[in-house]
């Protein structure tokens, strides 16, 4: 802890400087104004000064030009007993602390306790500023992602289409959640006029990395849309070899779940492949049952892991007055549990949650039963939050 002292009074300076410079303290104490005015800026930790330093008529002054000059350092006021109104002329102009200087001297013993609280207390008003501006890049990060995902969803004749995309919801203050930058997200797009494109992707993690691994796949995808691939399999294969060339993506073991499909509305089929999200779920309205449209083997590798690994493309043709679901693991893994609390053997919202819910919106309309399906599952976290992002897509053939 590195301290300068402007004191006006040589006798008790002497004493500051011997009570102060113990217990690796390095202490400056001066008694010339124009030495300490330019000691200012040396990189102390903090700052004492007499308010009677050189003289009470100059020590406003002084202050002004020393605090003008190390916003950031604390500067702390000693002053005399009866001198309140003197003090109060300090404190208006930013004076960070002040102790009261008693006739007999014994105010210097509180000097070491006072510079530590001081400096504790500007360190915590630093880390507070900094948060401040870690949450509004996060903030802009996030909404930069958000801004990726389409919000007028196409409607083609013969479907309804609902969209969502709610990133993980962290509690950290009492009751309120905050919204943190995420690795999910969900597009749609035709390619032509009969097809059409509906895909959901997760980067694993969370914050800025995870975002910018979503927010990287997803322009590969833009870019490379109108390539000519025979199937889903060998797009998805594509994406995965860029993505392995990418550091952004693979760093410290990252890696991006993706189910990439393709809706032909002619013929009704739907070909799919998974780069490890979960599989699809189809919901026959009539009889109000719901299965999954493959099984877990179904299931490819997470993109970013093996350059050269060779996925599989999969049909499903989708019957009338039925609904599709397409979504990342944040809606069945949920959990009604505090992260910091988690044991790893909590029951999740699960595969189970998810059929339950849709059978209960099976009479409600596409958008509304993709709401209730996000209720439902943040219901089953007891207000703690889904601690995961989370994208679904809900369609229907009328």
């Amino acid at each position: 802890m590195r301290v300068l002292v402007g004191w006006e009074n040589p006798s008790e300076a002497e004493t500051i400087d011997l009570i102060l410079n113990v217990n690796e303290v390095d202490a400056e104490v001066v008694d010339d104004d124009q030495k300490f005015l330019s000691k200012a800026n040396d990189g102390w930790d903090a700052i004492v000064m007499s308010l009677s330093f050189p003289s009470n008529e100059q020590a406003f002054e002084l202050f002004e030009q020393v605090t003008a000059s190390t916003k950031s350092v604390p500067v702390i006021g000693v002053w005399k007993q009866g001198e309140v109104g003197h003090l109060a002329k300090f404190i208006a102009a930013g004076l960070h602390s002040h102790l009261m200087r008693d006739a007999d001297g014994s105010f210097i013993m509180l000097f070491r306790s006072m510079i530590e609280a001081a400096i504790a207390a500007m360190e915590a008003q630093r880390s507070i500023i900094l948060a401040g501006r870690l949450r509004e890049e996060v903030e802009s990060v996030r909404r930069l992602q958000e801004n990726v995902i389409p919000h007028d969803l196409p409607q083609p004749t013969g479907y309804k289409i609902a969209a969502k995309y709610e990133p993980s919801q962290i509690r950290v203050l009492g009751t309120n959640p905050v919204a943190m930058a995420g690795g999910d997200y969900y597009d749609m797009f035709h390619i032509d006029d009969d097809r059409m494109i509906l895909l959901v992707g997760d980067a694993s993690g969370h914050g800025v990395k995870a975002c910018m691994s979503i927010m990287t796949m997803h322009t590969l995808i833009r870019m490379i849309r109108t390539n000519k691939y025979p199937n889903t399999a060998d797009f998805v294969a594509e994406i995965n070899r860029r993505l392995c060339m990418n550091q952004i993506v693979h760093d410290e073991g990252g890696f991006i779940t993706l189910l990439y499909s393709t809706l032909n509305f002619k013929n009704h089929k739907l070909t799919w492949t998974s780069a490890g999200a979960p599989i699809p779920m189809v919901q026959d309205l009539a009889t109000n049952t719901v299965t999954l449209i493959g099984d877990n083997d179904d299931g490819g590798l997470p993109l970013a892991i093996l350059e050269d690994f060779e996925y599989d493309e999969h049909s499903f043709e989708v019957p009338p007055n039925s609904r599709l679901l397409i979504f990342t693991d944040g809606l069945d893994e949920a959990f009604p549990m505090l992260s910091e609390e988690r044991t790893g053997t909590e029951k999740q919202f699960g595969l189970e949650g998810i059929i339950e819910s849709l059978k209960n919106s099976v009479s409600l309309p596409v958008d509304q039963a993709l709401q209730k399906l996000f209720d439902d599952s943040n219901e089953f976290t007891q207000g703690a939050g889904r601690m995961d992002d989370t994208s679904v897509v809900l369609f229907e053939r009328t």
